[in-house]
């Protein structure tokens, strides 16, 4: 008899397979990243095409098969709608999901990162802060996540403001995250130290941030 794993997650990404199937890159709380087919959610019609977009976050049943793990029924919760109607916001969400398919692994606890990426979506959705200041969190919080954040430099000469604002990115919840604004000096600063630091800790060129760029 067919065993089956139920598990809550976001869509990563989608890859298409054959004629009529789809890949999915899946972040799970309870499994980490893992990787599973959608048979037939190509097919015009089909129940499991919801199974696919990237973004998408809900409760997925799993089988395992004799080398993957396939979707057999799919609860999407939320669809990120706004990210699917803004060119500009998809891309920062698609570099967010670069992001974290960078850092996760299978049969990780990636409980954090992925509690991280689901309110970094919203954020996005909401626009009460503006997408370079939730891109500069994200990256900033997501090395924290991963246990390499190295501390700021005591050699930065950043204002007090942005500072602080390191500091609270560091040390905050990330429920709390997106719950503050900053002037643009502030912005510019924060931004050069999260390059700084992704420079410094991901080896990875990210396409959807080479577009993101491009548009600014």
């Amino acid at each position: 008899m067919q065993e089956f794993v139920t598990v809550t997650g976001i869509i990563l990404k989608q890859t298409p397979i054959g004629e009529y199937d789809r890949r999915i890159c899946l972040l799970t709380k309870e499994r980490g990243k893992i990787s599973a087919f959608v048979r037939g959610s190509r097919k015009p019609g089909s129940r499991l095409s919801s199974a696919t977009n990237p973004f998408s976050f809900g409760i997925f049943k799993l089988y395992e098969g004799k080398s993957s793990y396939n979707v057999s029924e799919v609860d999407i919760q939320n669809y990120f709608e706004p990210l699917r109607l803004d060119y500009e916001g998809a891309y920062y969400g698609m570099y967010f999901c670069e992001i974290a398919d960078y850092y996760t692994r299978e049969n990780n606890d990636e409980k954090e990162m992925m509690k991280l990426l689901y309110q970094s979506l919203r954020a996005l959705c909401a626009e009460s802060i503006p997408n370079p200041l939730i891109q500069s969190i994200f990256e900033i919080k997501s090395i924290v996540v991963n246990g390499e954040f190295p501390g700021i430099p005591s050699d930065w000469k950043l204002t007090e403001s942005t500072m602080y604002a390191l500091s609270y990115i560091v040390e905050s919840s990330v429920e709390k995250l997106y719950t503050f604004k900053v002037s643009e000096e502030v912005l510019c600063e924060l931004r050069e130290a999260a390059a700084f630091y992704r420079d410094k800790f991901m080896d990875r060129e990210f396409k959807s941030l080479e577009i993101l760029q491009s548009l600014g």
